[in-house]
This record gives structure tokens, sequence and C-alpha cells, in this order.
């Protein structure tokens, strides 16, 4: 009976989230990656902000890769892109070794965002998949919340037992 509650909250936000972004028409499972970010990263606001800033940050990676491949495209042909994705997969090594963005996952989500949705290399519409980024990470932190207070009421129920 103890997992009932929970599952509940689970199978609600979820259930709210898909309604959320379906009603909106955002890509229901670029919020999904945010969600799961949310608790492969630590559950915790402050470790969230970096994992959301270098989700951010591969999204920009995947701009710039589109953008250089571009560029290298007129003069090595269709070798632009792979030699353009060599070189900043290839700095992702230099940002290991930093002490704050050295999340390779969530830069790679980003560069998945991005190339999953495949928006037009324009500022809004990439802005625009901000938005369900954050809400992913939202309804996981309420989620969570919910989760923390039956598990909370239940030990205290248990303790009084």
């Amino acid at each position: 009976m103890k997992t009932l509650p929970i599952a509940a909250a689970f199978g609600l936000f979820g259930a709210i989230a898909v309604t959320v972004s379906f009603s909106q028409q955002w890509p229901t499972w670029v919020m999904f990656i945010a969600w799961v970010s949310f608790y492969i990263f630590g559950k915790k606001w402050h470790s969230s902000l970096w994992a959301f800033l270098q989700i951010i940050l591969g999204m920009g990676m995947a701009v710039l890769i589109q953008l250089t491949a571009g560029f290298l495209g007129q003069f090595i042909g269709a070798f632009g892109f792979p030699v353009s994705v060599f070189f900043y997969i290839g700095s992702l090594a230099y940002f290991a070794g930093t002490q704050k963005l050295n999340n390779i996952p969530a830069w790679f989500l980003g560069l998945i965002i991005l190339f999953g949705v495949h928006p037009p290399l324009e500022p809004l519409p990439i802005l625009k998949l901000l938005i369900p980024i954050i809400a992913g990470f939202f309804f996981a932190w309420l989620n969570n919340k919910v989760v923390e207070t039956i598990h909370e009421k239940q030990v205290s129920e248990s303790s009084t037992q």
C-alpha cells in the first residue's frame, strides 16, 4: 500500500505534463529529457541549474557544429560535417577537466535535443526549446517534492505505530 500514493503522484504529474506539452505543441520528449535530467543529475536546484546550463551549451554546440559544417562544406564538401563534429565533440575533453562544466552527458543531451528537433538555425525557434526544457525540470521538481512529502508522512506514521 505504501507504493500506491507514490505511483499516483508519478502518474498524475506525468499526465499533467503530457497534457500541457500536447496543448502547447511542445516536443514532449524534450520535456521528458529535462525531467530525467533532474533525477540523473542530483535532484537539487543547484545541480539542476548546472545540468540545465550544460544542456543549453550542448544545444549551442549543435548550432556551432551546423554553422561550421556549412562553412567547411564550401571547401571540403561532405566532409565538412564530420570535421566539424570532430572538432567540437573533441573539445568536450577539455570541458571534462573543469569543475563546473564537466557534465558530458548533459552536453550530449543538448546536442540530442537540437539535432532531434532540428529547428531552423534562427534564435526564436531555438529559444522556444527552452520552454519544454524548463517545464521538464519544473515538473520533475514538483513530482519529487510530492514524493518526498509522501515518504516523510509514511515514515512518521510507521514510527508512531
